[in-house]
C-alpha cells in the first residue's frame, strides 16, 4: 500500500494587509502518496505557490494541519525545518539557482556536503546523478556555459542527488523553450518511474500539465477540482 508522503487538513493561510487579512489559502485538504506525478494548477494567485512553500517548509499554516513525511509543518523550529528539507526534500525553481563560481558537479555535490556524506559516496551519487540527467560530458562546466536546458537538468540532478522522497517542482519550465521543456519533463518523468520519488509541480504551463497523471486545480485559494486527466503523455 502506497506511503502518505503529505497530508492536508483544513490549512489555511493567511497574509497581514492593512488592518486585515489576505487569505492565500482557504481550508485545503490534500492526501499525497508515494510515487505520485502530480500537479498544483491554476491563474497566478490561485495558491499554488504558498501552499508549495509549506509543503516545504520553508513558510507555515496560519491554522489546519500540514504533515509531510509525517512531520508537523506547523510545529517544526528552524532547524527541524531545515532538516527536513535537507534530508528529505528536493525542490526545482524555474530560475535554477545554479552558484555561477562553482562547476556542475560542484553545484549537484552541495546537497550531499549538508549531508556529511564521505568524498567517495558524494562521487558516487553525483556520477550517478549526472548519468540520470544526460550532463557527465558537462561535469567540470560552469553554468555560464550551459543552455537554459542543461541548466535546469543540473538543477534536477542536484535535487535528486541525495534521492529524496518528494521532488516539490515551482514552474520548472518557466523559462525554457518547448524543446527543452519537454526534454526536462521527460527526465522528470523517467526519475518518477525509476526510482519511486513523488514529484508535486506548481504550475500553469500546458507542456507539464500534459506530464501529469493527477491535477489539483486552485482558485482563489481553494481546491476546484482533483482529477486523474484521462489521456497524457504518461499514457
Amino acid at each position: 500500500m502506497p506511503e502518505t508522503i503529505i497530508q492536508v487538513d483544513n490549512l489555511i493561510k493567511q497574509f497581514p494587509v492593512g488592518k486585515g487579512f489576505f487569505t492565500a489559502l482557504d481550508n485545503i485538504c490534500l492526501r499525497i502518496e508515494s510515487g505520485e506525478f502530480a500537479g498544483l494548477i491554476g491563474p497566478s494567485g490561485s495558491g499554488k505557490t504558498t501552499l508549495l512553500n509549506i509543503l516545504g517548509s520553508l513558510d507555515s499554516p496560519s491554522s489546519g494541519e500540514a504533515l509531510v513525511l509525517n512531520k508537523s509543518i506547523g510545529k517544526l523550529g528552524a532547524k527541524e525545518a531545515a532538516d527536513l528539507r535537507k534530508e528529505a526534500i528536493g525542490f526545482i525553481f524555474q530560475t535554477y539557482n545554479l552558484l555561477p563560481v562553482h562547476t556542475v558537479y560542484e553545484n549537484v555535490e552541495f546537497p550531499l556536503l549538508l549531508l556529511k556524506r564521505t568524498k567517495k559516496e558524494r562521487n558516487l551519487q553525483v556520477e550517478e546523478a549526472l548519468e540520470w540527467v544526460g550532463l557527465q560530458s558537462k561535469r567540470n562546466s560552469r553554468p555560464n556555459e550551459l543552455s537554459g536546458g542543461e541548466s535546469q537538468r543540473v538543477a534536477i540532478a542536484r535535487a535528486m542527488v541525495k534521492r529524496p522522497k518528494l521532488v516539490l517542482a515551482d514552474e520548472p519550465t518557466a523559462n525554457l523553450d518547448a524543446k527543452n521543456s519537454f526534454h526536462v519533463l521527460d527526465t522528470m518523468k523517467e526519475l518518477n518511474e525509476r526510482l519511486g520519488v513523488t514529484f508535486l509541480f506548481a504550475t500553469h504551463d500546458d507542456k507539464v500539465i500534459q506530464y501529469l497523471r493527477r491535477i489539483i486545480e486552485l482558485n482563489d485559494g481553494q481546491i476546484a477540482r482533483d482529477y486523474t486527466p484521462e489521456k497524457n503523455i504518461q499514457s
